[in-house]
C-alpha cells in the first residue's frame, strides 16, 4: 500500500473555490488577486487566507452552499480516485480549501476517498463570520502528510505527493514520489515529474506498478 495525497484546488478540481464563494460576494477579482499571489508564493498561504475570509464576512451560509455545489473535480479524478481505492492504496486530499466544497465535488461524483484533511469558514447566525480556521492555515502539508504516514504505518519512501502551488510544497519536497499537475514555476524545482491532465497521471503511476495497466 503506497499513501497518495493530493492537493485540490489546481489539482484535482480547475474549480478555485474561494473565487466562487468571492462571486457570491461580488470580490471574486479580489479573491483571485490574492490567490494567485499565494500560489506564486509572494505571500503567505496563511496570510492569503485570512484576507480572503475577511472579504467574505457576511455572506449567507445557503450561498456559501451555492458556491460549494459549484466545485467539480477535474475530467478523469473520480476515476483515477477510484482505481486508486481498488488497488489497495490510502487516498488523502491535504488542502488549504475547504471541507464543504471538498466533500460536494467528491458526492457529485459519488466517489471517496480515505482521508480529508481541510479548513472551515465558521458560520454564525446564517452567515461567515470572515474567519477561518482548520490545520492547514498555518500547519503546512508536509507535517500532515508525516502524520497520516505514522498512523498508517507507511514508510515516507511509500508515500507519493501531489500538487501544483507553493503552499504544496513542503509535502512535495518531503514525499517519496512528488508529481507536479500542471505546476506554477515555483513548484516545477521539487517535482520528480509533472503531468498535465488525469490521464497522464494515471499513466504514471501505471508505470510505477501502483495502478493494474487499463484494457
Amino acid at each position: 500500500m503506497k499513501l497518495v495525497a493530493f492537493d485540490f484546488d489546481g489539482t484535482l478540481s480547475d474549480s478555485e473555490m474561494t473565487v466562487l464563494l468571492g462571486k457570491q460576494k461580488g470580490v471574486a477579482d479580489r479573491m483571485a488577486d490574492i490567490t494567485e499571489r499565494a500560489m506564486n508564493d509572494e505571500i503567505s498561504y496563511a496570510k492569503s487566507l485570512y484576507d480572503r475570509a475577511a472579504l467574505l464576512e457576511g455572506l449567507e451560509e445557503e450561498r456559501a452552499q451555492e458556491a460549494y455545489d459549484e466545485v467539480t473535480l477535474r475530467p478523469g479524478a473520480a476515476k483515477l480516485i477510484r482505481r486508486l481505492n481498488e488497488y489497495g492504496h490510502h487516498t488523502a486530499i491535504l488542502t488549504g480549501g475547504f471541507e464543504r466544497g471538498v466533500e460536494s465535488a467528491l458526492e457529485a461524483e459519488g466517489v471517496e476517498v480515505d482521508t480529508i484533511v481541510a479548513n472551515r469558514l465558521p458560520v454564525k447566525g446564517g452567515r461567515l463570520t470572515g474567519e477561518a480556521e482548520g490545520p492547514l492555515i498555518e500547519g503546512t502539508k508536509d507535517h500532515e502528510l508525516e502524520r497520516l504516514a505514522d498512523e498508517l504505518d507507511v514508510k515516507m519512501s511509500q508515500t507519493v505527493a501531489v500538487g501544483d502551488g507553493a503552499n504544496d510544497l513542503p509535502m512535495l519536497e518531503v514525499a517519496g514520489f512528488s508529481v507536479g499537475f500542471l505546476p506554477k514555476d515555483a513548484v516545477r524545482p521539487a517535482c520528480d515529474t509533472i503531468v498535465a491532465s488525469m490521464y497522464r497521471l494515471g499513466k504514471v503511476f501505471e508505470g510505477r506498478n501502483m495502478l493494474r495497466p487499463e484494457k
